[in-house]
């Protein structure tokens, strides 16, 4: 199929939110974030995992939401989960006690570590700083987690040369940081956006193009990054989404709750 009969089939979200799918398979458990991580671990569940358990920070384990859920405090992660726990025990027992596979973040800005902010942001001289979400818990699952997930779109307002406030430490400022802060787990392991997938250097921890989507160039990826952007040598392309992939993430939309 050509890069026209692709770009009428799907857009270039639904490219994300499937590779970002496609990154849980094998895993057993996933700590979800709302919105984006979302929507990837839910599409998850619905084909390449279906045996995956998803833990959202109000308590509840093994939710099966019909729809996308507003929030961790939507009624339907509660209704459908395996059990529902205190949000002490969900992050001292479950999450700190290193039980989860991978944590799935978002975020408002990135670095070339992989480290967030979702807290404020500088708008510019005279005017006041913007306020986002805040940290929830980002930096405890990204601390505790086996291994960590990154979805957001590729624009140089998100990843951007220097955090205006670091929330949740990826990689630190490179190799080593995340053992002397006595962090467990890998960290970081790869950055979905729609343009393609990043992961970090063994050596360096430095973001990496790993891989584009299809009908996207190298030249847009950098072109979209803050920072210059390494390309791996061995470039790859995403496959396409499949039918059956587009078939569910849309019935999984069209059931209502948020927008990604």
């Amino acid at each position: 199929m050509s890069g026209t009969d692709d770009a009428a089939r799907f857009g270039r979200d639904e490219l994300m939110e499937v590779n970002a799918a496609r990154a849980l398979a094998g895993a057993r458990s996933c700590f979800v974030g709302i919105g984006l991580p979302s929507t990837a671990a839910n599409l998850a569940r619905r084909t390449v995992n279906p045996d995956l358990v998803l833990v959202y920070e109000s308590g509840t384990i093994g939710s099966r939401p019909t729809r996308l859920p507003l929030s961790i405090g939507d009624g339907e992660l509660a209704d459908t989960a395996d059990a529902v726990v205190s949000v002490p025990e969900i992050f001292n027992y479950w999450l700190q006690g290193g039980r989860i596979d991978v944590g799935f973040l978002g975020a408002a800005q990135l670095d070339r570590f992989a480290n967030i902010n979702t807290t404020v942001v500088d708008r510019g001289p005279d005017r006041p700083e913007g306020r986002l979400p805040g940290a929830g818990g980002a930096p405890e699952i990204a601390a505790n987690c086996g291994a960590v997930l990154i979805v957001l779109r590729h624009t140089r307002r998100n990843l951007v040369p220097a955090l205006d406030f670091v929330t949740t430490v990826g990689h630190g400022a490179g190799p080593g940081d995340r053992a002397a802060l006595g962090m467990r787990g890998a960290g970081p392991t790869a950055v979905i956006t729609d343009l393609g997938v990043l992961r970090p250097d063994p050596d360096t921890a430095e973001l990496v193009l790993n891989a584009l989507h299809p009908g996207v160039t190298p030249e847009q990826a950098r072109e979209a990054t803050g920072w210059d952007l390494r390309v791996a040598p061995d470039l790859t392309t995403t496959q396409a989404p499949t039918d059956a992939e587009l078939s569910a993430l849309r019935a999984l939309k069209a059931a209502g709750g948020q927008a990604s």
